[in-house]
């Protein structure tokens, strides 16, 4: 399997932009349309594969990846956790590239075997994606399983460095040895990144970078030169395509940026709400989904992108 940091340097060559979509499936969000009468964990978890399969068929064409939440799946039980692996392997056969976000961690043997499920495409794992967002508190040696099962199976890592929420500065923040917490893990992902680098100059090993957090996404890349960003924080939580510039190298390349309520449910907001409604929201999903891309082209150094020529 060739390595992940190649494979999404492709695609995001390939459709020219640098987005994730973010599958977030929520219930009171979901269009009447696809809302369940009865609300058992069963009925709501076949509501939710339904809505994020037919956000997969509107975007597929669209962007390089998709990022489904784990944590909307895992509260309906068994049933949602189905739904959760038959979204996988769906958004797979779309040629998709599945970013599985469950900030998973823990050390040792239990490292391992979250690493052994989640890591994996093409019947590497039981689960299938692409790659999973982890957080480094433990240390490193909490890290180094999931590191090392991504080389073999071709997979990625996205380690939490600064998050989105306003929340992070409480311990993100805090300073120690002269410099605040997140630029020594940022220091340390880039030193762990550079030891497994695709042809694309970027490693398997990437870093979650907030859109909230401009003036540090900005020191962060300077940080971490060889780290592919995983950029949540856009459009609802306020993040920007401004804010986001930074995040680029020259070539458009080095970040995804996510978005999930502002694409999913963008048939309840304007301008998409007058001009798609809820009988028509998945025209409202990809119109959302190309403005967003519009927009990355217009402020950042995604304009670079050119898809391959038809010819």
């Amino acid at each position: 399997m060739k390595p992940f940091a190649d494979r999404l340097a492709e695609a995001v060559r390939r459709t020219a932009a640098p987005v994730v979509v973010g599958l977030d499936p929520r219930l009171e969000g979901l269009p009447p349309a696809l809302a369940p009468e009865e609300r058992s964990p069963q009925t709501v978890a076949s509501a939710f594969e339904r809505f994020c399969r037919e956000v997969i068929d509107a975007v597929a064409c669209l962007v390089p990846a998709v990022k489904p939440q784990a944590a909307f799946f895992e509260q309906l039980g068994p049933a949602g956790m189905q739904a959760l692996a038959n979204l996988i392997a769906y958004a797979r056969q779309k040629d998709l590239l599945v970013i599985l976000d469950g900030k998973r961690n823990d050390i040792g043997s239990t490292a391992a075997a979250y690493a052994d499920g989640w890591l994996g495409p093409g019947g590497c794992s039981p689960w299938g994606a692409d790659a999973l967002t982890v957080n480094a508190y433990l240390g490193e040696d909490a890290v180094q399983p999931f590191i090392e099962t991504a080389k073999v199976r071709g997979a990625g890592l996205f380690v939490l460095v600064k998050t989105s929420n306003p929340g992070s500065r409480q311990f993100q923040d805090l300073v120690a040895d002269g410099m605040p917490l997140y630029q020594h893990v940022g220091r340390w992902v880039e030193q762990i990144a550079c030891q497994s680098l695709g042809q694309c100059g970027y490693s398997l090993v990437g870093a979650v970078v907030g859109a909230t957090y401009p003036a540090q996404l900005a020191e962060l890349r300077s940080l971490m030169p060889h780290v592919w960003f995983l950029v949540p924080g856009y459009g609802a939580q306020g993040g920007t395509a401004r804010d986001v510039a930074s995040a680029f190298d020259s070539q458009g390349l080095g970040a995804v940026v996510v978005s999930a309520r502002g694409i999913l449910f963008a048939y309840q907001n304007s301008p998409y709400r007058e001009r798609f409604g809820p009988d028509h929201w998945q025209q409202a999903v990809e119109a959302a989904t190309k403005d967003m891309i519009a927009q990355l082209r217009a402020e950042t150094p995604a304009s670079q992108l050119h898809p391959p020529s038809s010819s």
